[in-house]
């Protein structure tokens, strides 16, 4: 050995010169209630996202992942937690009325919904064991400040945006929250129009956040509120569509109406298709591409019912698949998701792998080489991401709803098990499964059941084994009480 290399290798061990590279910088971006098929890289016709579009040419997508529920606040719990909603935290969508006295004195407006526990370990307070710089900048719903489920509380260094899921349904605030302080956002009374589109607030902070941490490894987490309702975006967004998709007569229900509902609803796509791009340019102009992972990915399917103005059958939200956000049924919950990170994710992947929300912190764990928790139901997808290692499967995904008419669903392999309306009292067999073969039959329009009573016989124990009982949200007739 030379005397030189001698020299280097000590100065390497006495003062790390040879240390592992940084942690990856990762990018979560989840739209609200975007469905599956609402992307032109999932066959949307109408409307614009070369962006997206982008990140899946780019890297990989998948035609087989699954929200963590059919609502917001579930499904938010399960991503961050990386537990399934049988034994997830918050497994329904509740506002908390009677806020305490620390956050009434914030005078937010606002209650939030059910606070995370603090006991529950989130992907950013994983993410500290190696000091990553961690954001939140968009819709939480998870918990007002001051409570336990509070994000500054949580792991996360900067929320900005929403904190309340009711508070987000006009995307022209009064004002947003940067941690605990309102900011007043100019020009704006919640009404059908304003100055400061809260969207465009969103990308600016997370600019500004990327900015700011460049130089250590970052997590930023877009829970971004579009496209839920109400149909709200800039005109001149609006404009790109006016002239292309036909509009058609209907009865207003829910939220403010838009004078041209389809258009807005495909700008308020588009829109934010075109900020993810600010994102993307900021990261290459800032040399992190190579050390930055970015994941798209939506938190439950699309809007049903032409509420608000939404038009999910003229824009085939949810493809051939049956049901919408509210619906354990395959068009409630299966998701777009796209991943891109140059270098490591091969371009122009499709993966068919099964997967859901709740996977996504032990894939984040093993990418930032980090410890997830223990007592979670996500599988690490980092094997199929980068094309290495071997990738475990799901015996079974599942799922439960204490919602819309109460619902229990488990996937195995190709066969989807479904029970519908069992918090209702005068359903004579509220745990009768509907069986469907999702190979042959991805619209779920044919049930197998009776045809298939080994697979009934297996769902049945297997749910029952998913489960455990809540603290809130409770099912009855699966609690016994």
């Amino acid at each position: 050995m030379s005397r030189l290399l001698a020299c280097l290798l000590l100065l390497s061990a006495s003062t790390g010169l040879f240390a592992a590279e940084r942690a990856p910088n990762i990018v979560l971006i989840m739209a609200d209630d975007l469905g599956y098929a609402e992307l032109g890289c999932y066959g949307q016709k109408w409307i614009k996202t070369p962006n997206i579009d982008r990140l899946a040419k780019e890297g990989i997508r998948f035609t087989n992942f699954y929200s963590g529920n059919a609502v917001c606040a579930p499904s938010r719990c399960c991503l961050l937690t990386g537990k399934h909603p049988g034994h997830a935290y918050v497994r329904n969508n509740f506002e908390v009325k009677n806020a305490s006295p620390e956050i009434q004195a914030l005078d937010l407006e606002y209650g939030g919904q059910r606070p995370l526990a603090p006991e529950e370990v989130t992907i950013a307070e994983m993410l500290k064991q190696r000091g990553y710089a961690t954001a939140a900048i968009g819709k939480w719903g998870l918990g007002q400040f001051g409570s336990t489920g509070d994000p500054n509380k949580q792991g996360f260094d900067l929320f900005y945006g929403f904190n309340c899921q009711r508070h987000a349904h006009n995307h022209y605030p009064k004002f947003l929250m940067r941690n605990r302080e309102k900011e007043v956002q100019p020009g704006n009374d919640r009404g059908a129009t304003g100055e400061t589109y809260s969207q465009d607030q969103f990308t600016k902070v997370a600019l500004e956040f990327i900015d700011e941490n460049k130089d250590k490894p970052f997590f930023l987490y877009l829970p971004f509120a579009v496209p839920h309702l109400s149909i709200q975006v800039p005109d001149d967004s609006t404009a790109e569509y006016t002239q292309t998709i036909p509009e058609a007569d209907y009865v207003h229900k829910g939220y403010i109406e838009h004078p041209t509902p389809r258009a807005g609803y495909a700008a308020m796509i588009t829109h934010m298709d075109k900020d993810i791009g600010k994102i993307l340019a900021k990261i290459e102009a800032l040399g992190l591409d190579d050390d930055t992972l970015v994941i798209f990915t939506s938190d439950n399917g699309a809007t049903y019912d032409r509420l608000g103005g939404s038009d999910s059958d003229f824009f085939e939200s949810a493809a051939n698949m049956r049901g919408l956000k509210g619906s354990l049924y395959e068009g409630g919950v299966r998701v777009p998701f796209v991943a891109r990170w140059p270098g490591k994710i091969k371009p122009g992947q499709v993966s068919h792998l099964p997967a859901a929300l709740w996977d996504m912190m032990p894939t984040i764990a093993d990418i930032s080489e980090t410890k997830a928790p223990e007592a979670i139901d996500g599988y690490s997808l980092a094997p199929t991401l980068l094309g290495s290692g071997q990738q475990k499967v799901h015996e079974y995904l599942y799922w439960e709803f204490p919602a819309y008419g109460g619902q229990q669903s488990i996937r195995i392999g190709k066969w989807k098990g479904i029970r519908q309306n069992m918090m209702q009292k005068k359903n004579p067999d509220p745990l009768k499964i509907e069986l469907y073969d999702l190979e042959a039959d991805p619209g779920e329009t044919t049930d197998v059941a009776a045809e298939h009573p080994e697979m009934i016989e297996k769902m049945t124990k297997l749910m029952a084994e998913a489960h455990s009982p809540a603290p809130f949200d409770k099912m009855p007739v699966l609690d016994g009480k």
